[in-house]
């Protein structure tokens, strides 16, 4: 029971994140809040993750292999914090773009559809039916979704929106066959996602000099950091981490699904963001192919550190 709410309690703090960004001051840009989410964000996940990491290790019986580390696992590693950190700002541009509903629901629909197919050009292996079935009708979601928008609304949604959105779900399919590598050598759990958030946290010290974070400096600004920081990032993470460890792909999958219902209630309820029928239908299509894509997962094979995210 606890792992479930672990794992529930993770997607509803990611499905704050654009929320978090609409309600943020004045002067922000996609690319400032990215880089200071990972800043902070990155940097707590990393010593989190790495103290669990070496705690679990203390506990392994003695004589357990332990995986060797080199450059392939390093270059994984840091892989993941690349994609983390690309991910940001473009999941940020979609939500300012279409809103925090479509954004996000835009965002992690294509995900685990573009994982999938990224999976299956990788390692050749068939995708099952159900799996095919799931990612047409998803598709058919985000198309809903392109054509729709804001109810009264002409033109549809903005489509430099969708693509950064899209983006961000293919940033997001890289970091899930990376670390799902990863986990089948033998890694632990929290010590990829430790790698994850170091890197991404060096990454964006890098580019900090080249950003105006001015707006930190002001109560508003510092409170939306440290939230998307330390609350959708480094806790929510090793919350969605601890959690799977006790479940199988199929339950990870579905609760996962409270990270794009969050966020459209957000939407919808703070935000008052108003979607067409035509969007709506489109929401309504993309969750039916979500949620066929968690039935269809019913293996007891765990689905890495990273299901779905915001």
């Amino acid at each position: 029971m606890l792992h479930v709410v672990a794992v529930l309690a993770a997607a509803m703090l990611f499905g704050t994140t654009g929320t978090s960004q609409a309600l943020g001051p004045a002067g922000t840009t996609p690319l400032s809040i990215g880089v200071m989410r990972m800043v902070i964000g990155g940097t707590g996940l990393a010593i989190l993750a790495f103290a669990l990491a070496w705690r679990h290790a203390r506990r392994m019986p003695a004589g357990v292999s332990r995986p060797v580390f080199g450059v392939r696992p390093l270059a994984l590693m840091v892989l993941t914090g690349v994609c983390i950190t690309v991910y940001q700002p473009l999941f940020f541009l979609g939500t300012a773009r279409n809103g925090v509903a479509v954004g996000t629901v835009v965002a992690l629909g294509s995900a685990p559809i573009l994982a999938g197919l990224l999976e299956w050009t990788l390692t050749r292996r068939v995708p099952s039916p159900t799996w095919m079935v799931a990612t047409a009708l998803a598709t058919v979601g985000v198309i809903l979704l392109g054509f729709g928008g804001e109810a009264g609304g002409a033109g549809g949604t903005d489509p430099i929106g969708i693509a950064c959105s899209i983006g961000a779900g293919a940033s997001f399919a890289v970091i899930a066959n990376a670390q799902r590598r990863l986990l089948d050598a033998g890694w632990d759990p929290f010590t990829v996602v430790g790698g994850m958030g170091a890197s991404a946290a060096l990454l964006s010290v890098l580019i900090l000099p080249f950003v105006d974070v001015s707006w930190l400096g002001t109560a508003p600004g510092l409170a939306m950091a440290l939230w998307l920081g330390f609350a959708t990032m480094a806790i929510a993470y090793v919350l969605f981490t601890w959690g799977l460890s006790g479940l199988t792909a199929a339950t990870a999958a579905t609760l996962t699904l409270g990270e794009p219902l969050t966020a459209s209630i957000l939407g919808i309820t703070v935000l008052d963001e108003r979607l067409s029928a035509l969007a709506i239908a489109g929401l309504v299509v993309l969750a039916a192919g979500l949620a066929l894509l968690a039935w269809g997962s019913r293996s007891p094979r765990d689905p890495g550190p990273f299901a779905l995210e915001g």
